[in-house]
């Protein structure tokens, strides 16, 4: 098995590709700091090498707004500026490019746009993070996860978790670790149930409860910076369990360092993207 690029960085002879490249599915004309939130994210957790796609109207917007250490990759896009279903073709076309794809954050509900998603999350071979509108489009076609092609990490909230499993807010919240426990083992994905003590579900019936994090957190943006973190590390070639647990956890430890500097009243999702450096620990050598 190849060495995880998490590990090679204690190594002096290694280049941006050996830790992978992040395609960052995101945005639409609203939502444009969607796209930066995951894109800077997926850079500050280690990613060699990110691209954001975008709604090809919006590229020179965002050109504008995110670091210049991102990439962009304008696509097809409907006439509310979001991402237009034949997009996928596109995407699927250059996925050698990429090693890990974080879809959904700022999407919008647009009909074409939920098309868009569904069909990368099915076809795609890369490993996948679905978070936001990309959930969304999963709503009642859940059987698409059985189809996909590559592993598939999910990042509902609990409103979100209602509409993929059919379940009642209050039936999740009653037993948060059966409800992700059988949803990760019924379509074969990883399941990260965000909130207090977010869950982390595998198939196979492993379960990491994370204690890291504080209610400052709950604010716009801080589930997009989750994503980024996640696709970072598949990207550097950890296991889809394990680029969850480690990104739960560092995503949490990131929000405890900003609270201490901003406060939980005043932080903000850019605030635990700068706090991810005062609280990284290399991981050790995450197997299986």
């Amino acid at each position: 098995m190849p060495l995880p690029a998490l590990l090679l960085r204690r190594k002096n002879n290694v280049h941006k590709n050996d830790f992978g490249h992040v395609l960052v599915v995101a945005g639409s004309g609203r939502m444009l700091g969607a796209a930066c939130l995951t894109s800077l994210a997926a850079m500050r957790a280690g990613a060699g090498l990110v691209t954001a796609a975008i709604p090809k109207g919006l590229n020179i917007a965002l050109q504008g707004k995110i670091e210049h250490v991102v990439m962009t990759l304008p696509l097809p896009q409907t006439k509310n500026m979001t991402f237009a279903a034949c997009a996928a073709t596109i995407v699927l076309k250059s996925i050698q490019t990429f090693t890990s794809m974080a879809i959904g954050p700022g999407l919008s509900l647009d009909p074409s746009t939920l098309r868009f998603a569904q069909h990368l999350i099915k076809d795609c071979s890369l490993p996948m993070v679905v978070d936001a509108d990309a959930l969304n489009a999963l709503e009642n076609k859940t059987n698409i996860l059985l189809k996909a092609k590559g592993p598939r990490i999910l990042t509902p909230h609990t409103g979100e978790m209602a509409r993929l499993s059919g379940l009642t807010p209050a039936t999740i919240d009653a037993d948060r670790r059966h409800a992700v426990s059988v949803f990760a083992r019924r379509y074969h994905c990883i399941l990260i149930l965000k909130g207090h003590h977010t869950l982390v579900a595998a198939p196979n019936g492993k379960i990491y409860t994370n204690k890291t994090g504080n209610p400052g957190m709950a604010t716009a943006g801080s589930g997009d910076v989750l994503t980024g973190m996640v696709a970072a590390l598949l990207a550097q070639r950890a296991t889809p369990f394990e680029a969850a647990r480690l990104a739960v956890e560092w995503h949490g430890k990131a929000g405890d360092a900003a609270a201490r500097i901003y406060t939980k009243t005043c932080m903000i999702a850019t605030d635990i993207i700068e706090a991810m450096t005062k609280c990284y620990r290399q991981p050790k050598y995450c197997s299986g």
